[in-house]
């Protein structure tokens, strides 16, 4: 997996800890671009650091149980999440930082690891298969990924560059709008933990069909 500068081809490439950015709501997969607004005084620490270092960040969305985020400072974590290397820093001037994060690959957490840091550290497993490519994308139904999703844009009378869709390889079509689909942080996490290409977009294609028969029962498009 080639992400900016470096080149991440086996677990030993990756740092056995990493500080984590707990987010909801968020998806990064392998690949993929995030785009970050940075201003918690304890999270632009966490960027200080990582670009000193590995540049390596671990996004990871709190847990989905409700019951388990008693204290927002320091919310129970999903078990899995994704590592997104800096490809962009900009310093926005009013004291935030503009980032991007690239992702590297999956992850799943394993122990936190008790420091006098501001913001959390994990111990983690990579998910290597992210890192060697080896789902079959060929296994992709392309044809059924793209018919949902033109129907989820002329539902909601959207446009897109058709011809940047037809270029796309099967692993960044998926991603992408994997990344993109305006889901909440159950169906998001439910497509971060697909175990392979082929499942994320059969999952991807289910949450929306259901959205979709969800809009046209209620009436009206499926962004509200």
């Amino acid at each position: 997996m080639q992400v900016g500068n470096a080149r991440y081809v086996k677990g030993s490439d990756l740092p056995a800890t990493v500080p984590v950015f707990p987010l909801s709501g968020a998806l990064l997969l392998p690949g993929g671009n995030l785009p970050l607004n940075i201003f918690e005084p304890r999270y632009l620490t966490m960027f200080d650091a990582a670009m000193a270092a590995e540049r390596l960040i671990g996004m990871v969305q709190p847990s989905l149980t409700e019951a388990n985020n008693y204290d927002p400072n320091m919310p129970v974590l999903s078990q899995i999440g994704c590592l997104g290397r800096i490809t962009s820093f900009t310093e926005s001037g009013d004291g935030r930082y503009l980032v991007t994060l690239t992702g590297v690959c999956r992850f799943r957490l394993i122990d936190e690891v008790a420091c006098s840091k501001p913001y959390r550290v994990f111990k983690h497993a990579p998910l290597l298969t992210d890192l060697t490519g080896d789902d079959d994308e060929s296994a992709v139904d392309r044809d059924s990924l793209l018919r949902v999703f033109r129907d989820f844009l002329d539902a909601n009378q959207l446009e897109a560059d058709w011809e940047s869709v037809e270029r796309a390889g099967n692993r960044i079509l998926v991603n992408s709008l994997s990344m993109m689909s305006p889901f909440g942080p159950a169906e998001k996490q439910a497509l971060l933990e697909a175990p392979d290409l082929r499942s994320r977009a059969e999952t991807l294609i289910a949450i929306t069909e259901i959205v979709l028969a969800q809009g046209r029962s209620d009436g009206g498009n499926v962004l509200q």
